[in-house]
């Protein structure tokens, strides 16, 4: 079951890992970006806190994304020597509009392959199942 889980889990993310290497982002790229949509307006000092990497790192890997058009950086409003990041308006638009099909469309995909009772069975089972496991995650 562990295996047909993990292979469910590959299946349903493999778009989104397809789309992402198209964006050529190397690893420590892609956490600072990751912190930057999570946290927009992030200061230079704290997102190199959240990805260990020195500050001078993460100026440059900040560099690279902005020529990229994929940030920008800003002095923060309060105080000019604090440097925010946020993404511009195309990641965000991309994270809004073009994600979510992204995460969804596998799944969707293969439920309306399925005949409705089908899809009833399945529904019961993940649900009861995500049920089983709850207390064992409460639990940790």
């Amino acid at each position: 079951m562990e295996r047909d889980l993990s292979a469910i889990h590959h299946a349903m993310r493999k778009p989104l890992r397809s789309e992402m290497a198209k964006g050529e982002l190397t690893r420590p790229q892609t956490a600072v970006m990751r912190i930057v949509v999570s946290r927009p307006g992030v200061s230079l000092r704290e997102l190199s806190r959240e990805v260990s990497l020195a500050h001078s790192t993460v100026s440059g890997i900040v560099d690279r994304l902005e020529k990229r058009g994929m940030v920008v950086r800003a002095a923060d409003d309060g105080d000019g020597r604090i440097v925010r990041v946020r993404p511009t308006a195309t990641v965000t638009a991309w994270i809004a509009e073009r994600l979510p099909q992204l995460r969804v469309g596998p799944l969707e995909g293969a439920l309306q392959r399925a005949d409705p009772e089908e899809r009833e069975h399945l529904a019961e089972a993940v649900a009861r199942l995500r049920n089983l496991l709850a207390p064992a995650a409460n639990s940790n």
